[in-house]
């Protein structure tokens, strides 16, 4: 899964969730159906560019809303 926002780190996503800004995810091409609440992991920076980490989250509709790993 991705972030509407593309994050070019894993820091830079823990932030905004900590800020409390609004994250949503989403699966790109709905291939691999992705979760909407529950657990996921997050990709990025977004294809082309190759990933360079990769984070468990905690979503609720699709919103991240903590950063588990």
């Amino acid at each position: 899964m991705y972030t509407e926002i593309d994050f070019q780190t894993k820091k830079a996503l823990k932030e905004a969730v900590a800020r409390g800004d609004k994250v949503m995810a989403y699966q790109p091409g709905g291939v691999f159906p992705g979760t909407s609440t529950g657990t996921d992991t997050i990709e990025g920076p977004h294809y082309p560019k190759p990933h360079k980490w990769y984070a468990r989250v905690r979503l609720e509709n699709y919103q991240v809303v903590k950063v588990l790993r």
